[in-house]
Order: C-alpha cells, then sequence, then structure tokens
C-alpha cells in the first residue's frame, strides 16, 4: 500500500488532479464493509495533506464499527454537476485500508476517530475532447499510473 506522498511523487500532475477533484466540495461518500460482507456508504469529510489522506468517524458509528471489523475502503469525490458550457472536471476515486492514527492538534472532536488511508488504486474519469470519449486515468500499487480510453 502506499501513502500519497508516493503516488505524488509516482504520478504528480495526476495526483493534483485527483486532489482538486476531492476539494471540490466538502462531502464525499465513503464504502465500507458490514459484518455480514455487503457494502456500506455514508457521507465523510476527508483531507489529502502532507502526503496523507485523512479522515475521521464519529464515535460508536456504524462505518468505525466496519472499519475496525475490515479496514477496506473505497471514497468518492463530492460529485458536482457538469456545467451547461464548459470542460467538466470529472470525478475521483480512491481505494485502500484505514489504519487509526492520533487525532489532528487543531479542529478534533473530542470523542472522534482519525484515519489514515494506505492507498492501493486511485481513478479519475472525464470525458475526453473531443467530448466523444471517456478518459480514464489510473494508478494502482505495483502498476504505476496509466490512461485509458473508452467510446
Amino acid at each position: 500500500m502506499a501513502t500519497w506522498q508516493e503516488i505524488e511523487k509516482d504520478a504528480p500532475e495526476f495526483a493534483e488532479r485527483v486532489r482538486d477533484r476531492f476539494a471540490a466540495g466538502i462531502h464525499k461518500t465513503i464504502a465500507t464493509l458490514r459484518a455480514d460482507g455487503s457494502p456500506r456508504i455514508s457521507g465523510s469529510e476527508l483531507e489529502i495533506k502532507d502526503g496523507e489522506v485523512t479522515l475521521g468517524m464519529m464515535a460508536d458509528s456504524l462505518k468505525l464499527r466496519d472499519v475496525r471489523r475490515d479496514p477496506r475502503i473505497a471514497v468518492h469525490s463530492p460529485t458536482l454537476d457538469p456545467p451547461k458550457e464548459g470542460e467538466w472536471l470529472g470525478d475521483a476515486k480512491l481505494a485502500g485500508r484505514v489504519v487509526e492514527i492520533a487525532a489532528p492538534t487543531e479542529g478534533a472532536q473530542p470523542d472522534g476517530n482519525y484515519f489514515r488511508i494506505d492507498v492501493t488504486e486511485v481513478a479519475l474519469t472525464y470525458v475526453g475532447k473531443p467530448a466523444d470519449h471517456l478518459v480514464i486515468e489510473s494508478w494502482r500499487e505495483g502498476v504505476g499510473w496509466r490512461r485509458t480510453t473508452r467510446k
């Protein structure tokens, strides 16, 4: 698994575009696994800063129970409607495993639980130029950055 810093070093322009997509809004969607293995989606806030992807969870939340049982997680950037005119910047996703960390020195909730995500994969999807194809850029652990298109 990789830190965000490793992805930034391996594919800096891609990492910057992904970070921008996640910064486009406050609320992200995360997926965790319930005890029976079915997926659970929840809203969350997330930060990509100082070479790490971090997030917090409220004590006794269902998603906290999920990640303590199974640390695998997937996160989707805020979804913004494409503009009527101009370029749609796309959606970003990442997946990996959460690792519990100490509370941040500023802004921490007294009963919050904090995590960094050790990243296994990242994807950025957007409409190409001309707007007749989809572009999928991805980074995978052990593979690195790739770009593919689909019509």
